[in-house]
């Protein structure tokens, strides 16, 4: 997993005109947490966030007010509704060798067996521990040949080596359902409706 350097400004100012102002500016207000500390009221670049939050569990370095990194794992990301711009972000403090619990994605291979099965995403990720410097971008599933009524567990993904289920072995994340026929209505066409 690759680290993505920014840069970041400590913030005194706080409330919705003070946060409007940030965005104004093309940043984004955020809380760097985690390892006890008192939570660190952070400005950010917009347009880099942006781009470094389309990795899922992305590790951040920032380097806050040109004093040093900090490494950070983005825990909530808030957008706007409608434009879909960054409103907030909210940061988890690690440390290398640290293990943290997060999602990563699933992802599916191959084709079903054949008769029109669908398959259904119960976990669209996966729970799991994982070293905070080596966070899988996402697990890959094969459900090639998988028929009607076949479920993927959780035990049954392979993970790399250091990455653990944060979930039972028994969850199911993805199960094959039979294709629903259309039922056609037998018998109603040309009838005329019963008089009361």
């Amino acid at each position: 997993m690759s680290e993505v350097k920014l840069s970041a400004e400590t913030r005194t100012e706080f409330g919705k005109g003070a946060a409007r102002r940030i965005r104004r500016a093309d940043k984004v207000p955020g809380v760097l947490y985690g390892h006890g500390s008192d939570p660190l009221h952070l400005t950010l670049p917009g347009h880099e966030l942006l781009l470094a939050l389309r990795t899922p569990n992305v590790l951040i370095a920032l380097d806050i007010d040109g004093k040093g990194n900090e490494l950070a794992i983005p825990k909530a990301v808030q957008r706007d509704a409608i434009k879909g711009f960054l409103v907030h972000v909210d940061l988890q403090l690690v440390t290398r060798g640290e293990k943290v619990n997060v999602e990563i994605p699933v992802v599916t291979e191959g084709e079903l067996a054949a008769g029109g099965n669908l398959l259904e995403h119960v976990l669209n990720a996966l729970p799991v521990e994982a070293e905070a410097t080596h966070i899988p971008e996402q697990v890959t599933v094969s459900v090639e040949g998988l028929a009607a009524g076949a479920s993927v567990l959780a035990k049954d993904i392979a993970l790399p080596s250091g990455v653990s289920l944060g979930v039972e072995g028994d969850t199911v994340v993805l199960q094959v359902l039979a294709a629903q026929a259309e039922e056609a209505a037998e018998g109603a066409e040309g009838e005329a409706p019963a008089e009361a």
